[in-house]
């Protein structure tokens, strides 16, 4: 395992049994989120980097009893933190690495990503792997349930011109990873971006 899945792994271990708790009103975002992916009922989606599973509940209502949510995760206490949740019961969950899905190519209709693109060691080869998995057509959020600025200021830290999430940046990575943005939000309550699977 590299050090930067180790990094993710203990920092995410460390807070996973009160995470929900920390972040109590987050709900109706991540459901004005999931509403915005546009997912029909039937649709396949995943939640990549699912955490404790709080976007599950919404993802299946969008996609009905015929659809298929599967949640992701890299970090075991996480997954564990999902289930004592009840949230295995809108999808299943799996230990495993966006980096490399078990999962078949174009099998997807969906991927909703919230609070992953900061934790992505490599971003454009790793937003690739989440374009393999998804059909031409099929759709990708990439979210956070407060915007960039409200975010550095919890963090107690400045935003860069770097940051991987600034839309001048955001656009030509996703499009060097087989995805076409096709919205993009980052107000102080909500930062989201809508992409398309090219080809």
């Amino acid at each position: 395992m590299s050090d930067d899945h180790t990094h993710v792994q203990e920092f995410f271990t460390a807070r996973a049994a009160d995470w929900d708790s920390r972040f109590p009103d987050d709900g109706p975002a991540y459901a004005a989120a999931v509403a915005d992916l546009g997912l029909r009922q039937g649709d396949r989606v995943l939640d990549a980097g699912c955490g404790t599973g709080r976007a599950l509940p919404p993802l299946r209502a969008a996609v009905g009893p015929s659809g298929v949510v599967t949640g992701v995760d890299l970090t075991p206490a996480m997954i564990q933190a999902a289930i004592r949740a009840g949230r295995d019961r809108d999808g299943r969950l799996l230990l495993a690495d966006v980096a490399a899905l078990p999962l078949r190519s174009g099998s997807l209709d969906a991927v909703f990503a919230a609070g992953l693109i900061a934790h992505l060691p490599q971003p454009a080869q790793n937003l690739r792997e989440l374009a393999r998995v998804v059909r031409p057509g099929g759709t990708l959020a990439l979210f956070h349930p407060i915007g960039r600025a409200a975010l550095a200021a919890r963090q107690g830290r400045q935003i860069t011109p770097d940051d991987l999430r600034a839309e001048a940046n955001l656009g030509p990575l996703l499009a060097r990873s087989a995805w076409r943005m096709t919205s993009y939000v980052d107000e102080h309550a909500r930062f989201l971006a809508l992409a398309v699977r090219e080809g």
